[in-house]
């Protein structure tokens, strides 16, 4: 990433997520749509920053089975990253995050449940979702 691209997203939480996956394609253009301010920005697990994001963050390289928020500096993996990202975007989405309250193993568990079964349920491409025009700018 050069210095004018990490300025760009510099301030801003971004998401990491499964870019070959349909499901979670589509809740990224669902987390566009609930967030009009832009807060949120995005980068494919398999691509080359998200790697080295994850590495400075500790996390595993070759994983592409979690959905992880960076946010202020702090590395959120799987069900956690969910709700403190609804948190962020506008009302009612804030009100999932009371579900921080379920035991973290609990809640890892129904979400390791949907992350197993994604591509049989959703699909897969074989290349990442190209952002639009309108929301290229928050893409790393």
């Amino acid at each position: 990433m050069t210095a004018t691209q990490k300025d760009k997203h510099e301030g801003h939480p971004i998401v990491l997520v499964d870019g070959v996956c349909h499901f979670c394609q589509g809740l990224t253009k669902w987390i566009i749509k609930r967030d009009p301010a832009g807060k949120y920005h995005f980068a494919s697990l398999q691509s080359d920053v998200a790697k080295g994001l994850m590495e400075k963050g500790g996390l595993k390289t070759d994983s592409m089975d979690t959905f992880v928020l960076i946010e202020n500096g702090k590395y959120y993996t799987r069900s956690t990253a969910a709700l403190r990202l609804a948190k962020g975007l506008k009302f009612p989405y804030p009100l999932l995050y009371m579900f921080i309250v379920v035991p973290k193993f609990i809640r890892n568990a129904v979400y390791n449940w949907v992350a197993r079964n994604r591509y049989r349920w959703f699909g897969k491409d074989d290349a990442c979702m190209l952002p639009t025009p309108e929301t290229k700018d928050r893409f790393l």
